[in-house]
């Protein structure tokens, strides 16, 4: 399994180059990007171009562009900048060589019928899967454990990636949302491992299910999580790709960059290395 560094982990204390610096530093593999506000901050100064060098002089690589949010249940003016927005995201993929691009559904307070949503789902990613082939870019859809998101539970995306039946989509498996929502571990026992593409690593504080929020997590094994499980689950069924370190906890943004990055790497070794082997890159 390859080591991955999600930026929410350094959210408030760090920018994409210190966070590039310190990730090739620390031996891992891939980087997930955030695109709302790491890469706009990043070309304030340097370009796509310098970006794209930087991952071909150095190990580590860019696994995904996070995220395109709020895509489904859109109005038509909505599903305008949200195909506008994809398409932008495909072009900085293509440039960096960035494998996925992550969405994330709707979250509101409106209250949608479970069909309008998964219709939705369905038509705007089967329209997004058209648009990535071209660039080799697959569709990772990311359900977010929180009541008010209208994809919320394992089950529930799962069936939305089935009925969308295209190579390009599959998911993201967020310990924490997976946990927040109470997602049942026999759906991801049925599942097609296959479709899994992305495994978010996490923990939480133990907080009634529809009461957590992305305050609570903490470093893997820490927590309430049942990450042994997980993946047990995920071995037995051949998942071979990055645990992504995604941790949105304020305690932690009081650190420095460097040293949350490395208690990051040290704490999800740790969990992940009685399940899989885990070859760190040295410099």
């Amino acid at each position: 399994m390859k080591l991955c560094f999600n930026q929410a982990t350094t959210l408030e204390n760090s920018n994409l180059v210190k966070d590039l610096e310190y990730c090739e530093k620390h031996g891992y593999d891939f980087i997930e990007i955030r695109t709302m506000d790491k890469l706009p901050e990043y070309l304030q100064n340097h370009s796509i171009y310098d970006l794209a060098n930087f991952f071909k002089s150095n190990h580590i690589k860019p696994l995904a562009l996070n995220a395109l949010v709020f895509f489904n249940n859109r109005d038509e003016a909505g599903l305008k900048e949200t195909i506008a927005e994809f398409k932008n995201m495909l072009e900085v993929a293509g440039e960096i060589g960035a494998q996925y691009i992550v969405a994330v559904p709707l979250v509101t307070q409106e209250k949608i019928l479970k069909t309008d949503i998964k219709d939705s789902c369905v038509e705007v990613l089967k329209e997004l899967s058209e648009l990535a082939e071209p660039y080799g870019v697959n569709i990772a859809l990311e359900f977010v454990g929180h009541p008010q998101c209208t994809v919320n539970t394992f089950g529930q995306a799962y069936d939305i990636v089935e009925a969308v039946d295209r190579e390009n989509v599959g998911l993201v498996l967020d310990a924490f949302h997976f946990h927040a929502m109470g997602s049942d571990l026999e759906d991801l026992k049925n599942a097609d491992g296959s479709k899994i593409f992305i495994f978010h690593i996490d923990d939480t504080e133990d907080f009634p299910i529809g009461f957590l929020t992305d305050e609570d997590r903490v470093w893997p094994g820490l927590g309430a999580i049942d990450l042994e499980s997980m993946l047990n689950i995920l071995k037995d069924k051949g998942y071979s790709g990055p645990a992504s370190v995604e941790i949105f906890r304020p305690e932690y943004y009081q650190l420095d960059a460097e040293e949350a990055i490395k208690t990051a790497k040290e704490t999800t070794l740790e969990v992940i290395s009685n399940y899989y082997n885990v070859e760190i890159a040295s410099k």
